[in-house]
């Protein structure tokens, strides 16, 4: 499989992540081992392997990630100074990130907050659960805060450009599921009675921009598109 480079220079490189493909191995040495082959940083090193010498493994150079079946923008740094400086500023919330989602029913309002406390379900090791500010049920739990608008409307579904102020494991998913509107496909986070786009193989989440501040001191801005498979899915949706 070929990446498709956005943008590099000698301290980063910006990836169009295409979805079915898992960022780095995550979890037990067994586990990981497993999906090793088809993973993002793998293609990387073997066009790249100075890559090696970033960070730690699995990870080496990858500042954040994307899910699996979540498609765009991924940012991969080529020097550990590099990765330290950009790490920074994503933990510092200073940077800039938004994403194309759709989700299921109508939302009420046209822009929200959702605000919350976040982290793993208790139910399912492998899920997020959001929970009120207020809550004191559980340990280990961190704020999170993820901003939508609306861009479209369908009957049974809404097109929502949703920016988050932090970036927690599966935020986005969590969140428009808390608020009721799984995102569409999300085979882990959507309710049973789900409805589900004809066509739709797997999770409507797009990484679509992405505002950094980059190590030489420029202020960059990488967009890319929705990808063909999701834009079918809109097609349809409007001609329905």
């Amino acid at each position: 499989m070929d990446l498709k480079i956005i943008y590099q220079d000698n301290d980063v490189l910006v990836i169009d992540k295409p979805a079915g493909i898992v960022v780095f191995p995550e979890g037990l040495p067994a586990q990981a081992g497993k999906i090793t082959e088809n993973t993002v940083i793998d293609l990387l090193i073997e066009k790249l392997p100075e890559l090696k010498n970033v960070g730690e493994a699995p990870r080496y150079g990858v500042i954040h990630r994307l899910d699996k079946d979540t498609s765009g923008i991924l940012l991969v740094a080529k020097s550990t100074e590099a990765l330290i400086f950009l790490q920074k500023q994503f933990k510092n919330r200073e940077v800039e990130k938004k994403y194309i989602t759709l989700v299921v029913g109508a939302l009420q309002d046209e822009k929200g907050v959702i605000h919350t406390l976040i982290g793993r379900a208790k139910s399912d090791q492998r899920k997020q659960a959001a929970h009120s500010l207020g809550y004191t049920g559980k340990k280990d739990l961190r704020e999170a805060i993820t901003e939508y608008k609306v861009l479209e409307r369908f009957d049974d579904y809404t097109l929502m450009e949703i920016q988050i102020k932090t970036g927690r494991k599966h935020q986005i998913r969590a969140h428009v599921a808390y608020i009721h509107h799984p995102i569409a496909g999300d085979k882990m986070y959507g309710f049973k009675d789900s409805p589900l786009p004809e066509g739709l193989s797997r999770q409507f989440l797009h990484a679509s921009y992405l505002k950094i501040t980059l190590p030489h001191g420029e202020i960059k801005e990488f967009n890319s598109e929705l990808p063909q498979d999701l834009r079918n899915i809109i097609n349809n949706l409007g001609k329905n």
